[in-house]
């Protein structure tokens, strides 16, 4: 980082903690810890949508709400169908889908489909707002692998506080190469999608939104850990096979995920693709935006309780009971597909995410909604090097296709097991450089942009952003 940009961050990192700007009830959220009760996990309904013509609809309702994180506390919230996050939609590879956001808040969103390879004017960012009573819909042909992706707003400075507030839900897309390996797929018995994040909350047990200049930039991280809605639930889960597909929904937090007992687990997929074998780990670093499948085996732990955590944060985000007897087996395979890469690229393109006096930025630029900041060919195959220039952690996320992680820091030695697939978002810590493999394909739109930012949620509200379109 150069001088002046570390100079202009502390100033304003200082004027921060000087102000105490925020924070209204901040550290209530101690003394509401005596009314939390151990809950069941909540499993998040899975919509399958109906058919009509051919297409599947998907009817989404984007509402205020209150939701009970506390037992005897209404906490006001927003909700998709629900009164905190949203339903878990089932695609399929092939299908003609239309996803129909209504919105009844009080105020403008968007609805992105994270990791969703889809036209650009159905990709749900900020040029694609909702209105107050209107409706949008996604209309598009899924056209990708089998994966975990996930759904959000991203409404140009209001992302963060529409998400905190309880806006986002889990999209799997299935195909007939998941349906032929023997995994678990049960869905709410051993298939289970597990939302990770962190809040805070006031005295009165009011969700607290209230970052300071410090927070936006330092990122926003609550001392409240949240599992699909819940406070350090509980699962029954039978002596076998699990499969949880975890998703980081975080603003700002990076987990470093682990069990109580320190058993080893297998990762089988990344953000948009199984992994080509299956890799033995004792833990898993997620960046905000990020997922993973992992696979657990209950077996032999029949009676046995374990906690699925990070340490480092005492963040215990469930509680696992191995209560109930196996009613169906699975043998995960050790080969799970063959992932195909682009041909060798042929051109380079670099981004340094960097900032100055309290501004985040990609080279050099803040987010302006009416710049184009890059246009990609299609079909040209690329190398996209970036590098986090600042004393602080960042990810990078692309929209509109998927990429390969090509190395980190100079060596594929250094990636993480979950970053040997198909990936749309990446995490840099102070200055990691990634170099990603990026191909851009099916969909041109010269008019409408795919963005490109950091998924740490503060950063991209504060202008760590920038927008591409695909020619």
């Amino acid at each position: 980082m150069k001088r002046r940009e570390f100079l202009g961050l502390s100033i304003i990192a200082s004027i921060g903690l000087i102000l105490g700007c925020g924070g209204g009830g901040r550290g209530g959220s101690n003394s509401l810890k005596t009314t939390i009760k151990n809950n069941p996990l909540p499993i998040p309904k899975l919509n399958r949508g109906n058919i009509k013509n051919g297409i599947k609809h998907f009817d989404l309702n984007i509402q205020q709400s209150t939701h009970n994180f506390f037992s005897g506390i209404s906490t006001k919230t927003y909700g998709i169908n629900s009164s905190y996050l949203g339903e878990t939609l089932l695609l399929r590879d092939g299908e003609e889908v239309s996803i129909n956001f209504t919105n009844y808040l009080t105020e403008d969103t968007t609805m992105h489909g994270h990791g969703m390879h889809v036209p650009a004017s159905m990709d749900g960012g900020p040029h694609q707002k909702i209105s107050p009573n209107q409706t949008w819909s996604a209309r598009y042909k899924v056209k990708q692998k089998a994966c975990t992706n996930w759904y959000h707003p991203h409404l140009m400075g209001q992302t963060a506080r529409q998400v905190y507030m309880g806006l986002a839900g889990v999209m799997i897309i299935e195909d007939s190469e998941s349906d032929a390996l023997d995994i678990p797929k049960r869905y709410g018995v051993d298939d289970i999608p597990l939302v990770l994040q962190d809040r805070f909350f006031n005295g009165s047990g009011q969700i607290d939104y209230s970052p300071s200049m410090r927070e936006v930039m330092m990122g926003y991280k609550g001392d409240i850990y949240l599992t699909n809605g819940a406070i350090e639930p509980y699962f029954e889960s039978e002596n076998k096979e699990v499969r949880f597909r975890v998703l980081n929904g975080s603003n700002s937090s990076v987990y470093n995920l682990s069990f109580s007992d320190g058993r080893g687990f297998f990762v089988i997929a990344g953000d948009n693709s199984f992994l080509e074998t299956k890799e033995s780990v004792f833990s898993l670093r997620l960046s905000p935006g990020e997922r993973a499948e992992i696979v657990v085996d209950f077996s032999n732990d029949l009676g046995k309780t374990v906690k699925f955590q990070d340490t480092s944060k005492d963040a215990k985000f469930l509680e696992i009971r191995v209560s109930k007897n196996k009613t169906a087996t699975t043998s995960t395979p050790t080969n799970l597909t063959s992932l195909v890469l682009p041909s060798p690229a042929t051109y380079t393109r670099s981004f340094t995410l960097n900032g100055s006096m309290g501004r985040l930025m990609i080279n050099g630029k803040s987010m302006d909604l009416n710049r184009i900041d890059e246009s990609i060919p299609i079909n040209q195959v690329e190398i996209w090097e970036v590098k986090n220039d600042m004393m602080m952690a960042h990810n990078f996320h692309i929209h509109a296709t998927h990429f390969i992680v090509l190395e980190r820091n100079g060596s594929s030695q250094n990636l993480f097991a979950h970053e040997k697939s198909y990936k749309d978002t990446v995490y840099l810590a102070s200055g990691d450089t990634v170099k990603l493999l990026v191909k851009m394909t099916d969909y041109t739109d010269a008019n409408n942009p795919y963005m490109y930012h950091c998924h740490f949620l503060e950063h991209e509200d504060a202008g760590m952003m920038g927008q591409f379109v695909v020619v």
